[in-house]
């Protein structure tokens, strides 16, 4: 299982950095990489770093921690921190791991950090289930009343829309329909090939023929723009791959 997740805490009041650090530092299985006092500081950090996990006030002078969990924190678990009770609605509705409020004591912030174990555990197994039941390079997924093995080196890109997903193939002129949400397939398929770079849509790496400003050509000349939550991750991996 996991042995420490990779937290971020974002607030702008100093005292509630200071004690949820303290805090952080006190569980064996969280691992703090930065306390951002801003969204800037935020956005810079979640594109240079591997983070899953955010303990995010709500009550942010840019942003809120509401709209920012809409924007950057899609792909993250969030723990909402704040001192009003009344945003805990708004925080489940952004499905938000659990809600925190201040002043926080250990052990409510302990039991919303054992929550977030749980269910990373339950993420990686899964991952390990799959990868000790297939080849890495094929997935089985369901159509209909059919089970479709599909190589992954065929696929350029996977289209989201909201209940399922349209997995785009190389010499197939339509796409492969599967009732999926396409954040559970992102989180199983291989990081080192696929890439989300916008919210309906991940792309295979290896497909890429060019990238005009913010659109990204593939295979079969389909062009998808790149949004802004994604931008930061996408060009960290062009400049890591560029030769001028």
């Amino acid at each position: 299982m996991m042995s420490k997740i990779p937290c971020l805490i974002i607030d702008d009041e100093p005292f509630a950095l200071d004690l949820l650090e303290r805090y952080i530092d006190r569980t064996p299985f969280l691992e703090l990489k930065r306390r951002c006092c801003n969204i800037g500081e935020a956005i810079e950090e979640l594109g240079k770093t591997k983070i899953e996990l955010l303990f995010l006030d709500i009550q942010m002078p840019e942003l809120s921690g509401i709209e920012f969990s809409r924007i950057y924190g899609r792909d993250k678990k969030v723990v909402f921190t704040t001192a009003f009770s009344k945003y805990a609605i708004d925080g489940f509705k952004v499905d938000a791991l659990d809600y925190l409020l201040k002043p926080i004591g250990y052990e409510d912030f302990l039991k919303a950090s054992k929550k977030a174990k749980e269910w990373f555990d339950l993420k990686e197994a899964r991952q390990n289930s799959i990868n000790n039941h297939i080849d890495d390079n094929i997935i089985f997924v369901r159509s209909g009343y059919k089970q479709i093995k599909i190589n992954l080196d065929d696929i350029y890109c996977i289209e989201g829309l909201k209940d399922y997903v349209k997995i785009w193939i190389e010499g197939r002129s339509k796409p492969i329909i599967t009732l999926l949400s396409l954040k559970s397939l992102d989180e199983v398929l291989p990081s080192s090939k696929f890439m989300r770079i916008h919210r309906s849509f991940v792309i295979s790496l290896d497909k890429i023929q060019q990238v005009e400003r913010n659109r990204v050509i593939l295979t079969n000349e389909v062009s998808i723009c790149l949004s802004d939550p994604y931008k930061i991750k996408f060009r960290n991996f062009l400049s890591g791959r560029s030769i001028t």
